[in-house]
């Protein structure tokens, strides 16, 4: 349990912590906090806003709309402060939220009474808030209002507290300066311990703000059903020009037989594109059938696409048709073709001619009907001139062929990818997490993706089975070896509150640290040779190059100062 009554004197004010987190990049035209995308935006213009949604909404409506604005961002913030102080006390970490408040800009927080139990889920907080920008908001734009005006604050406040505690946190305005008070004082305790839970719970349900909303949402949640029924016959997921492009082109020929070959890297979504192919053809209600062709090993690759007959070879206790045969009437789509060997290349020919196929150890001719999607990610056109395949079967392959464009050629669509796989891995590990982190989206906004999207949801996965329910999904949680960022131009704020260059904010916090403790111009100099000699394994030729001088400048250093024995 944690308890306390005043404020602390060391735990409260010390924000160093928190203030690291600021990094601008002017020349970007970005403010980070933390991993999240921040900005700096003039009260005033809050203020006008405010009055604006309050004119048009009437104040029930805007109260809500503010309070779930706070309450985003406590969520937020509640996830940062418990990864930056990991080790700290329960009443360390939970100030965070207070100083996170003020650290803003938006409000001073002077905590009164606070008691914290996790373990017997019990809670009590009791603070002050001086100061608050919608108190001035309120003097500016608004007036007096009737009744407690910190709106957003408040939902931060609940929302912060909720997910420190694991359970519901409600906060509650007993006085405010916004409606004639004295002072603004908050108090928060689980939801069951306030007799007007339910109705205060109200304010965090969104309610349309006219009557014609509501036929427009329905309208909307139709919309959604009917594309969510439909999925299949949409070409994946994207909106760039050139996705849409291919997509386009691919959909003239899906209503005929045509064969069709995809070109692309692995991983783009070639498969997704054939099951589309297909599903918007005539041969929709027949099968789907789709041949990894490099999975298959060369001596049974022509048993597996064209079938066998009983006793054609050691193990072939019983005839059975091959994938050709189960999708007659319908497509098969084989993928990496380019693996083909060379028997079965011809057969595929054949079929491709004449519609026509042997099983293998049979001599009967089959009739078949089937519409082949091919794909690889090779160049078959490289391959015929090597003679790894057969150039009159690249021809009948090439009749209409399509390149899928390579994510990082359609980056723009690659939020709408990650939101997808999102929902999908939220479905499947039945959790929900509040999506990438800002700078997570950034790092992956920039990433090569040499893998393209398998490798994107293999990413998105690995991001949702580390992250917690409703917390942020970091760049850590993202990359096992996050892409590399320069941040040599951030500018940052340095203990005087002043904006400073990171890279000499370092410099000065490192010699700050050497005047704190101390240390004089030798004992800086014996520490940095020590620690070259460790890094170089003992050898004096690499710690003589890690610190930039020669193999006899170090050893004279050394024997100066006595350090060759040790």
């Amino acid at each position: 349990m944690a308890t306390f009554s005043t404020l602390p004197s060391v735990s409260y004010t010390d924000i160093q912590d928190l203030t690291d987190q600021i990094r601008f990049q002017g020349t970007e035209g970005k403010i980070w906090f933390g991993e999240q995308r921040v900005m700096l935006m003039q009260v005033s213009s809050m203020a006008a806003f405010r009055r604006e949604i309050t004119n048009a909404m009437g104040i029930e409506q805007a109260k809500g709309f503010f309070l779930r604005l706070g309450y985003q961002s406590g969520l937020r913030d509640a996830e940062l402060a418990r990864k930056l102080r990991p080790n700290n006390s329960e009443l360390d970490i939970f100030l965070a939220g207070p100083q996170l408040h003020s650290l803003k800009g938006m409000v001073k927080v002077i905590p009164l009474e606070i008691d914290i139990d996790q373990d017997n889920r019990h809670f009590y907080g009791e603070l002050e808030w001086v100061d608050s920008f919608e108190v001035e908001i309120c003097q500016t734009e608004l007036g007096l209002l009737d009744e407690p005006a910190c709106w957003s604050l408040l939902g931060y406040a609940c929302a912060y507290a909720s997910s420190f505690m694991k359970q519901e946190i409600l906060f509650r305005e007993i006085s405010c300066r916004g409606c004639g008070d004295e002072k603004c004082i908050i108090v928060g305790k689980p939801a069951d311990e306030w007799d007007d839970a339910d109705s205060f719970r109200g304010y965090f349900k969104a309610d349309p703000t006219v009557g014609e909303l509501y036929d427009l949402q329905s309208e909307l949640n139709s919309y959604n059903h009917c594309i969510n029924n439909q999925e299949e016959q949409y070409y994946g997921i994207g909106q760039s020009l050139s996705y849409k492009k291919v997509c386009k082109m691919i959909d003239k020929a899906a209503q005929g037989k045509v064969t069709v070959l995809l070109l692309g890297e692995t991983g783009v979504g070639k498969e997704v594109i054939a099951r589309s192919v297909h599903v918007r053809s005539e041969r929709s209600d027949k099968p789907f059938i789709a041949v990894n062709c490099a999975a298959i090993p060369h001596d049974l690759i022509e048993a597996e696409l064209f079938g066998v007959e009983k006793g054609a070879f050691t193990g072939a206790n019983q005839s059975r048709a091959g994938r050709f045969e189960r999708a007659n009437g319908g497509t098969i789509f084989l993928d990496e073709v380019i693996e083909l060997t060379p028997r079965a290349q011809a057969s595929l020919l054949r079929v491709l001619q004449e519609n026509e196929l042997e099983r293998v150890g049979d001599n009967h001719t089959r009739k078949i009907d089937v519409r082949v999607i091919a794909a690889t990610n090779e160049s078959l056109a490289k391959a015929v001139e090597e003679g790894r395949f057969r150039a009159d079967l690249y021809y009948r392959l090439n009749v209409f062929p399509a390149s899928i464009p390579a994510l990082r050629e359609r980056i723009e669509d690659l939020p709408l990818l990650a939101e997808h796989f999102l929902e999908k891995f939220h479905r499947e590990y039945n959790k929900r997490t509040l999506g990438l982190s800002d700078k997570a989206l950034q790092a992956c906004l920039h990433y090569k993706w040499p893998g393209n999207i398998r490798e994107l949801e293999n990413v998105i996965e690995r991001g949702i089975i580390l992250t917690d329910n409703n917390d942020i999904i970091d760049l850590e949680s993202l990359f096992a070896i996050a892409p590399v960022q320069d941040n040599t131009k951030d500018n940052i704020i340095n203990t005087e509150g002043n904006l400073v260059s990171s890279s000499n904010y370092s410099q000065q916090h490192w010699a700050d640290q050497i005047f704190d403790n101390n240390l004089s111009l030798d004992e800086v100099e014996n520490i940095l040779i020590k620690s070259a000699i460790e890094k170089s394994n003992k050898s004096i030729s690499g710690a003589a190059r890690l610190l930039n001088m020669t193999r006899p400048t170090l050893a004279y250093r050394l024997k100066k100062a006595n350090l060759l024995c040790q």
